[in-house]
């Protein structure tokens, strides 16, 4: 990661910082520092706010969050069963409460707001010669403090607002503060931190806070705060309804919502990804490239000697990679995700369409073929073991057999959990994940430093576009909404949409999620709109492709094996059960 990977992680320091002043911590360890000398030197201030930046983590981890939505399959389970199938409690939340989740998880958030809160207790304190290099570590960290927010708000609802350090003798019983308090104080803090950073950081400073991401971290909260989920009583008889939902005027809340994307795009400092006449070279190099006009704010990474944390690097191509390539297979794409592709044409795909179901990869939205690995999708060389068997470099699924039916001896796919090699990290659904995935990094050899440098866009102009359409659709300004949703889809290659009315909103709806694919939305989007009923209680299912000696090709698709359900109450996670020990002010959320 520029400038943050380049200087070791300052954990220890950290952790002295956060220790109380007892006598028996008074002893100067060798290899850590003093709270009186961290606040008498500049440069380890910086690198103290460059230790929170891990608190924002990123979306390349072995478990993404897509797995626990009705984006993907998680091979492994790691607790993703029980989130999809709505079998969460207060005492256990599955994936959730996994590292892989480090950014969503309520004590690793409210560990980096306490350094947050230690920052703002000293940093006026600190010596400073350049009042700039103080502005601007003040404004990283009001953006800081307001991403973390908007995490724990999003999956929580509202939760208790901490603006001071306690220490271990401190007693600690604060309830949560309402859910638009909670908005409030983020926007607060977005606002804040814009005053102070530039727009756009380049350079050595690439992957520092910027004012367009405190803006974007602005858009997407009043966009949230806006929908549904914080309007309507989805609830039954919870008596505190304000940790849940935002009373107020719904037009005033998606004029926030549209404004607040209007003002970053009127920054004009980003653009979409430069168009080749390729879309699915452009749309693959968006989330491959270092570098975009489209990329707001990012995380990134270096390679590294050999393996390395998942905290500090990423290794998406061993992860997500077929088995037939020597990889785990982990976030696998389901059919209702590769349903919801439209024809290239801009129809929808059908399966009671005999040509469509024939042929159910031909002619699609070409986000789907750089987003999604297929039977038949060219992939990169074969693991040495197997180039023999496929030397071309194809991603095999179907089982081929040698006569006219499944009586016949069969050849199973490379890539299936019946193939040559691996077979236990062989995918369920028939796909695999291709978005942000660099083909050039072999996952056979990433023991020994074949992670790849792809970086984690946090937000982006393209998702910008979709927050102003969304809120001018519920404003009625349909030309306008129609405006920025095409010029995305131009940039795919797909047609403009015309549609008008509700019939807008679901296709903006399907749109948002085919162009936010595997970005950490769709989980948080099913949500805000209350559509979790009908998108997340269908069973997983994934693909069976057979080919027979007459060159006969047959496609079915069939549940996988993975129970999935429903129950409002997960609009919003429970609060652990030991924070409410903990904290005996603290107010359940409802159905829990």
């Amino acid at each position: 990661m520029k400038i943050i990977s380049k200087i070791l992680p300052i954990v220890l320091l950290a952790f002295l910082i956060n220790a109380c002043n007892q006598d028996f911590l008074d002893t100067k360890p060798a290899n850590s520092l003093s709270q009186t000398a961290v606040w008498s030197d500049p440069n380890l201030v910086e690198l103290f706010v460059n230790e929170m930046y891990r608190g924002i983590g990123h979306g390349h981890h072995e478990c993404e969050v897509g797995s626990m939505t009705d984006e993907s399959h998680f091979i492994h389970n790691y607790g993703t069963n029980q989130v999809v199938a709505s079998l969460i409690t207060p005492s256990d939340i599955g994936q959730w409460s996994a590292d892989n989740q480090n950014a969503y998880r309520w004590p690793n958030v409210y560990g980096y707001l306490r350094n947050a809160n230690m920052f703002f207790e000293n940093i006026d304190k600190v010596p400073f010669k350049d009042e700039e290099w103080r502005n601007r570590l003040k404004g990283e960290v009001h953006f800081l403090i307001a991403f973390y927010y908007h995490n724990l708000v999003r999956t929580h609802g509202g939760v208790p607002i901490i603006t001071k350090t306690y220490g271990l003798t401190d007693k600690f019983e604060v309830p949560r503060n309402s859910l638009k308090e909670c908005v409030d104080y983020i926007i607060k803090n977005c606002d804040e931190a814009s005053a102070l950073l530039p727009v756009k950081q380049e350079g050595a400073a690439l992957g520092r806070a910027n004012k367009a991401a405190a803006m974007s971290i602005k858009s997407r909260i009043l966009l949230w705060a806006a929908s549904d989920l914080t309007h309507v009583a989805w609830y039954s008889s919870y008596p505190n309804p304000e940790y849940v939902t935002i009373p107020g005027d719904r037009a005033a809340a998606w004029t926030a919502a549209r404004d607040a994307a209007k003002a970053v795009i009127d920054l004009n400092a980003f653009s979409l990804e430069q168009t080749t006449g390729d879309p699915f070279t452009d749309y693959t190099a968006l989330f491959i490239k270092k570098s975009s006009p489209e990329h707001i704010f990012s995380r990134y990474f270096i390679k590294s000697n050999g393996w390395d944390s998942e905290d500090s690097n990423t290794h998406s191509p061993l992860f997500n990679g077929p088995n037939g390539y020597a990889a785990w297979a982990g976030n696998t794409p389901i059919q209702a995700l590769v349903d919801d592709y439209e024809m290239k044409d801009g129809t929808k795909f059908s399966w009671s369409n005999p040509t469509q179901a024939k042929a159910p990869y031909v002619n699609r939205d070409p986000r789907f073929y750089a987003t999604i690995l297929y039977d038949k999708a060219p992939w990169r060389k074969r693991p040495a073991t197997l180039v023999a068997n496929d030397p071309i470099g194809l991603i095999s699924i179907r089982t081929v057999y040698a006569g006219l039916d499944r009586n016949s001896a069969k050849t199973p796919g490379l890539d299936t959990r019946e193939g040559p090699q691996q077979t236990w990290n062989g995918g369920y659904t028939g796909y695999y994940l291709r978005k942000a995935i660099d083909i050039t990094v072999d996952p056979e050899f990433v023991y020994d430093g074949a992670n790849q440098e792809v970086p984690w866009t946090f937000f982006r102009l393209g998702e910008i576009y979709l927050n102003y359409a969304e809120a001018c659709i519920e404003l009625n300004q349909d030309t306008e909404a129609k405006l920025y949703i095409n010029k995305l889809r131009t940039r795919a290659g797909m047609p403009a949409i015309t549609e008008t009315g509700d019939a807008l909103r679901q296709r903006y709806r399907n749109e948002r999620r085919i162009e936010m694919a595997f970005e950490q939305s769709r989980y948080f989007d099913v949500r805000r709109w209350l559509i979790g009923s009908t998108t997340q209680n269908k069973q997983t299912k994934g693909i069976v492709i057979d080919e027979f000696s007459d060159g006969r090709v047959e496609y079915a698709t069939r549940e996988v094996g993975q129970v999935r359900g429903w129950n409002e109450r997960t609009n919003f996670l429970p609060i652990l059960q030991d924070e409410m020990n903990r904290n005996k002010l603290l107010v359940q959320n409802p159905g829990y």
